[in-house]
């Protein structure tokens, strides 16, 4: 039986000298290797790259890294589709308390809720993605998405508008 996590970490080392640690990874998931374990190998800033690439394959509009000033404030990656915002924090985290985590879901949402004051007539939502979980769970009506079902959040994303957090200027 092949060993997908040698196989993975070989194909990325020689990739990552070349700096295609990211394509790669695109590459190996659509190879059918599983997307946790990839993304294990990406650093924070691939992993905010493959996320975005999830949210371009459901059909988003993206935006990276977008700062907010007075106070300084920094939001991953944005998706929108459908005047539905998605603001999303990423964590490549291997764990994460939930202290952590409770206090990761306030900070969101306040980034979101400066986010919403500056746009006009779009529904905002604030979403976590994580590197490692079991399944989607919510904090204050927040979703905590694990990586591997981002895809399936997004598909299902606006059928479940009532049960998640949304913020409106």
């Amino acid at each position: 039986m092949i060993n997908f996590r040698l196989l993975i970490l070989t194909k990325f080392s020689k990739l990552v000298m070349n700096g295609g640690k990211l394509e790669e990874a695109f590459s190996a998931i659509t190879d059918g290797h599983p997307i946790e374990e990839v993304s294990e190998y990406l650093d924070w800033r691939d992993f905010e790259g493959l996320v975005s690439q999830i949210l371009l394959e459901n059909g988003f509009q993206i935006e990276k890294n977008v700062i907010l000033t007075k106070p300084r404030m920094e939001i991953d990656v944005i998706g929108t589709k459908l005047n539905v915002v998605i603001l999303i924090d990423c964590k490549h985290w291997k764990r994460i308390s939930n202290y952590a985590l409770n206090e990761i879901v306030r900070k969101q949402v306040n980034r979101v809720k400066r986010y919403a004051n500056e746009i006009s007539d779009i529904m905002t939502i604030p979403v976590i993605v994580t590197l490692h979980q079991e399944q989607i769970s919510f904090i204050n009506k927040v979703p905590i998405v694990p990586i591997i079902q981002l895809s399936s959040f997004l598909d299902e994303l606006y059928g479940n508008l009532e049960q998640i957090k949304t913020i409106e200027k």
